[in-house]
């Protein structure tokens, strides 16, 4: 199986796109968005890692559900949400690149890093909103994204962060919102990489980008459609 977010191809509007995702950089096209990106890319901000506390009673969440431009694009919706960024979390390298998470030879999962605002959404409603937008019940797989960095993972910063996701996980177990039981991996969170810039807001910012119309967007769609009284607009 392969360890690269796949190439897809489909027929758009009478033509063929193809559709890139986690791809060596080399095997990006020479143009539009995604490879300007990908040219442009700095690792500056990767010279430390993210902090894994935020400040003014704010809190942080750490979280991995497949690919990250997915996973950023549907927690920036939500209220009370201040800040997703995504990058890599839970691997053994340090300042780990794209290219070699998306190879697997760091043990990181493309992750998002969450800054919210508790009293307006709760630890417990990302978890509920996180366990029902991906499958927790695929080990290392996301639909045809297939991978150790593309686990379900909840990166707990405390203790009380770790009995919450247990006691979520229980409770849509029992519930059966799944046919599968969850596999979620529920680890102390250690640290944090920031993607590289070109990752950031990839949604927002390339919303015809072909991977973004065929898979981030009907997400998105299901989202707004499920949790409409939990979003910022």
């Amino acid at each position: 199986m392969t360890r690269w977010r796949h190439l897809l191809a489909v027929t758009l509007g009478g033509g063929v796109m193809a559709l890139a995702g986690c791809v060596p950089q080399a095997a990006i096209v020479a143009s539009g968005p995604r490879a300007r990106g990908a040219r442009e890319a700095k690792h500056v901000e990767q010279d430390r890692p993210a902090a894994g506390a935020a400040h003014d009673g704010r809190q942080v969440a750490t979280l991995a559900g497949g690919c990250f431009w997915c996973t950023e694009a549907l927690f920036e919706e939500l209220r009370g949400v201040e800040k997703v960024e995504p990058g890599y979390s839970g691997g053994a390298v340090a300042r780990p690149t794209y290219e070699q998470v998306c190879a697997g030879r760091t043990g990181h999962a493309e992750a998002i890093q969450i800054t919210f605002d508790p009293k307006a959404i709760s630890f417990a409603d990302l978890l509920h909103i996180f366990f029902t937008t991906h499958d927790p019940t695929t080990r290392d797989r996301q639909g045809a994204d297939v991978g150790t960095q593309y686990r379900s993972a909840v990166f707990y910063h405390s203790e009380e962060q770790k009995r919450e996701a247990q006691r979520v996980i229980k409770e849509i177990d029992a519930q059966r919102i799944w046919p599968a039981p969850i596999v979620t991996e529920v680890t102390a969170f250690t640290t944090f990489y920031p993607a590289e810039e070109y990752h950031r807001n990839y949604f927002a910012r390339n919303p015809n980008q072909g991977y973004c119309r065929v898979v981030i967007a009907p997400k998105v769609a299901k989202l707004r459609e499920k949790y409409r009284d939990r979003l910022k607009r």
